[in-house]
């Protein structure tokens, strides 16, 4: 089975594509067949930070139809284990790709076999960087310790909340229910999202119930970037305890990635942070967040193992 990881953040600048490559080679190098798929539409970087040269085939091979399937814009890195779909040579107005060719991806992208996919979105709460967010299993949240990188990220984390409510609403036919409480018409007022359950048990109890045990598996991770020694080290736990005060949704904080002088140098150098400097704090947090990927992984894989031994 494929697990597939969304990672973003809701500000360019917040390390994602730098997470997004040295995590994918971390997990390569544990023997899991790794796929980095750059979806950061217009802005597409993820072979750079991985140290490969300029690709010959991409993301707009597919979407513009020069290739039949997803898998043939599929290379290698080099890096046993690791392979890249890349963006970098998209066409000027990919950024806004029309709705029909989105799903068309997509769906492509859950069809294609790897042990672990690894989605590098792009900034801020465009529709087309959410709905790469609703085939994931899981989503890492990336965000720095600065103001507002973290309020950025927080409205990138709610964004995704209210697409998932209605995602699941609208397969009940309830969609313009919960968009007049969203958007907040007819005199209806939601100071905060924890309101909504209680608002739906009143109209539509079985669907609030419905609602609530979908909403109760999202897997939603925050990593905290680029952090110093004189920043908070419990960010990442205060800001979850802050989305479960007003989304009601639990955030499980994966700690911090310490800041490093020497990420700029790899980066301009077009080689790999985690290969450069292996022994340095920052790789070892990497280290952390690569193995809680790895524990995910191998969860969803056992969880299918028994599912089948149940039917069987």
């Amino acid at each position: 089975m494929t697990c597939i990881i969304a990672i973003g953040g809701g500000k360019g600048g917040s390390g994602k594509s730098f997470l997004t490559g040295n995590l994918g080679i971390m997990l390569a190098a544990n023997g899991k067949r790794t796929l980095l798929v750059d979806v950061d539409l217009g802005g597409a970087n993820l072979h750079t930070m991985i140290g490969i040269p300029y690709p010959s085939v991409s993301l707009s091979d597919f979407i513009d139809k020069e290739v039949a399937s997803l898998s043939e814009v599929v290379i290698r890195t080099g890096v046993p284990n690791l392979f890249l779909i890349s963006g970098a040579k998209d066409n000027l107005d990919v950024a806004n790709i029309p709705y029909t060719q989105k799903m068309r991806l997509l769906r492509a992208i859950t069809k294609l076999n790897f042990d672990i996919i690894l989605l590098d979105l792009g900034a801020g709460t465009s529709f087309n960087t959410i709905d790469f967010f609703m085939i994931a299993d899981s989503s890492i949240f990336v965000t720095t310790p600065e103001p507002t990188s973290i309020e950025n990220v927080y409205r990138l984390i709610r964004a995704v909340f209210i697409r998932k409510i209605r995602q699941i609403l609208n397969k009940e036919d309830f969609k313009s229910f919960i968009d007049r409480l969203l958007e907040r018409k007819r005199d209806i007022r939601i100071n905060f999202l924890t309101n909504l359950f209680d608002m739906l048990s009143a109209h539509e109890p079985a669907k609030a119930r419905m609602l609530e045990e979908a909403l109760e598996t999202l897997e939603f991770k925050l990593v905290v970037n680029q952090h110093r020694k004189l920043d908070n080290m419990n960010l990442g736990t205060l800001m979850s305890r802050l989305v479960a005060k007003h989304l009601s949704i639990h955030m499980e904080s994966w700690g911090n990635v310490s800041f490093d002088d020497r990420v700029h140098g790899a980066i301009c150098n077009k080689v790999p942070f985690i290969h450069k400097y292996p022994y340095t704090r920052t790789a070892t947090d990497l280290k952390e967040i690569c193995d809680k990927i790895t524990t995910l992984s191998e969860q969803a894989r056992e969880s299918v193992y028994n599912q089948m031994e149940l039917q069987f």
